[in-house]
């Protein structure tokens, strides 16, 4: 009993933690917007990227539009990866929403300079999103659109982002016209990579191989909590020749951390192999229903 009380009160721990650096990394992607970016029109893409827009045009405080505009995708996140996931997000994107309305009006700390500029932005923004992401949340809901088109698509995760983007890009350039356009392009492309960097291994899917003392119990938590099936292969120890389950799960990149969540909490000794996938198509890669 006490062994459970202290393992739960573990978790809350960690999951306040994670809430807590979700807000760190919001607060640093306002400042990257609000300090760098937009001051010398230059916007980030995705979600964000439309809301500046749309504050430009209408008027809009930013932070109202960020937060109206990703409630759709919220929802999705909610359907497609799970509850954490959405309640992190939705904590991401009102601490991105308050904190964009909070530094509004501090000055900018570069202007003219517009390689520093896209350079320096993309680098705060990214590392912000990143931390997010770490965390088990997001900050922008075009991923969750672009994991969920890709599921009923030919095109890849990476691919479907690249395209949404763009068009972001195009409405972008309506703003602050064709320059103000490539350079937006050049920032997040800079700030893709940083969060590729925080989160390790963000783009693509990833595959998860467990060898773990409780391998039925494992794979039924993966697939009630996460909507993942996953399979068996029987593999023998080199040096005990004992013989284990070895559970093999492919998973989108917005589940890494819920999956890790699930190892940690039913053997935190278990044997966990990660690796990149580039893409994965056919055979059973579909989530099912979790609610």
């Amino acid at each position: 009993m006490k062994n459970k009380t202290k393992s739960k009160k573990t978790r809350i721990i960690i999951k306040m933690i994670r809430g807590f650096l979700i807000i760190v990394g919001a607060f640093i992607t306002a400042y990257g917007l609000e300090a760098v970016l937009i001051p010398n029109s230059v916007s980030d893409g995705g979600v964000t990227g439309l809301s500046i827009v749309g504050s430009q045009l209408i008027g809009l405080p930013l932070g109202i539009l960020i937060a109206i505009l990703n409630i759709p995708f919220v929802f999705l996140g909610y359907k497609q990866i799970g509850r954490s996931f959405a309640i992190y997000s939705v904590i991401g994107i009102a601490s991105l929403a308050i904190s964009t309305s909070v530094m509004h009006h501090i000055p900018p700390i570069i202007e003219g300079d517009t390689l520093l500029v896209t350079v320096i932005g993309g680098i705060i923004i990214g590392f912000g999103m990143g931390l997010a992401l770490r965390n088990g949340g997001a900050l922008d809901g075009i991923d969750m659109l672009a994991v969920l088109l890709s599921r009923k698509s030919p095109f890849g995760t990476s691919d479907l982002i690249l395209f949404l983007n763009l068009f972001v890009f195009v409405v972008v350039s309506f703003v602050f016209g064709l320059t103000g356009a490539f350079l937006s392009g050049i920032a997040y492309f800079i700030a893709s990579k940083v969060i590729h960097i925080v989160e390790e291994g963000l783009s693509g899917s990833k595959t998860f191989k467990i060898i773990t003392s409780k391998p039925e119990l494992m794979v039924e938590t993966i697939r009630d909590r996460l909507g993942r099936s996953a399979t068996f292969n029987l593999v023998q120890g080199g040096y005990s020749n004992e013989e284990f389950k070895e559970i093999t799960c492919v998973i989108n990149r917005l589940e890494e951390s819920k999956i890790k969540e699930i190892i940690q909490e039913i053997d935190e000794s278990a044997f966990v192999i990660v690796y990149d996938v580039a893409e994965v198509k056919g055979g059973n890669f579909r989530k099912i229903n979790i609610h």
